[in-house]
């Protein structure tokens, strides 16, 4: 993963539905299942957070993992909790929720380190210093072996990593943000961002929502969390995210499916991984079939004029300066008129 040692499986379960009542969440029962069908793959990569059900998902994950706890790599989250009582540091990046949060992860998964510590967002407000410094000190006590960053934007990321790596703290290794084929705007700043930094690119909502699972067509999908009430919500009544039209990329992607004989949940997750930079799709899900079907996406190599179709169908305009450097013109002043003849 990143600028390390630690080696990860090429996709991640995710666990956030882990002991879940709010309807779409998976019992304890399924939750082994899941885990020993992702073990049984060869799956070693395990994503989880404090917030994730009330901290049911960490307890379940300890008694899963608990006669094994060496062979596997589980990364858990903190900065968002649920209100308690007015306490206003129940939440953010300071150092008081930072060790508060690690203490209690580290007690529900009964296991004395993680082995990746991931700030779930930017709270807007705790200094970068104190964030970076606070999560050295947690590398350094052996309760965290790597850190990384999410939800958080690309110039306080890379603030973050350089002063860290000035001053001889521990520097993120992952980047956990969304990212898939409808929704590919991180490619504009934490792309370039992550590919400077040595960064790996740790994607949520690989499959946004179930849109890519070719379950959906334009109006809602049956049998999935999605309905015609959710898809005209203003949450989700976007053209990937300012690119390509829904139905486009939902076209391109079946009709390539349908060629390759895959499923479109298949094929999208797999054109992840002919991404640039290294990119770990986080996979949640609530049956075995489901889990046992997309895990195959990591067999499935795809040719260049394949990824290029993809890639055209879900294409997003960048915003500026990046049209304006890919200019003919910005490019002839810049290297002299002589661009074509420069090696990059």
């Amino acid at each position: 993963m990143g600028r390390s040692g630690l080696r990860v499986s090429d996709v991640a379960l995710g666990t956030m539905l882990f002991g879940a009542t709010n309807g779409w969440g998976v019992s304890a029962e399924t939750a082994k299942e899941l885990y020993d069908t992702f073990r049984a793959e060869g799956g070693n990569y395990l994503d989880t957070a404090n917030q994730y059900a009330g901290g049911e998902s960490e307890r379940i994950i300890g008694g899963l993992v608990a006669e094994h706890r060496e062979e596997v790599v589980i990364a858990s989250k903190y900065t968002n909790s649920a209100p308690r009582n007015g306490d206003a540091n129940a939440g953010g990046n300071q150092r008081k929720n930072m060790v508060q949060s690690v203490e209690g992860s580290l007690r529900r998964l009964n296991t004395d380190y993680l082995d990746l510590y991931v700030v779930h967002s930017w709270d807007l407000l705790t200094p970068v210093d104190e964030v970076m410094r606070g999560l050295d000190d947690l590398v350094r006590a052996g309760k965290v072996l790597h850190v990384g960053v999410s939800n958080t934007p690309a110039w306080v990321v890379a603030q973050a990593n350089t002063m860290a790596e000035l001053r001889g703290w521990s520097c993120y290794v992952g980047l956990q943000i969304e990212y898939s084929l409808l929704g590919r705007s991180a490619e504009a700043e934490f792309f370039p961002m992550a590919q400077e930094f040595g960064l790996s690119v740790l994607a949520w909502s690989p499959l946004k929502n179930g849109l890519l699972s070719g379950k959906c067509a334009a109006g809602g999908g049956v049998g999935s969390r999605l309905s015609a009430e959710v898809w005209s919500s203003p949450t989700m009544a976007w053209s990937g995210q300012h690119g390509a039209g829904v139905e486009t990329v939902l076209d391109a992607l079946g009709a390539l499916a349908v060629e390759l004989d895959v499923t479109p949940a298949q094929l999208a997750l797999a054109w992840l991984r002919h991404r640039p930079i290294h990119v770990v799709p986080i996979l949640g899900a609530t049956s075995v079939a489901q889990l046992a079907e997309n895990l195959r996406s990591a067999e499935l190599e795809l040719t260049s004029g394949q990824v290029a179709r993809l890639d055209e169908a879900s294409a997003v305009p960048l915003a500026y300066p990046h049209p304006y450097l890919a200019s003919s013109m910005a490019r002839s002043f810049r290297s002299g008129g002589m661009f074509e003849r420069i090696s990059r």
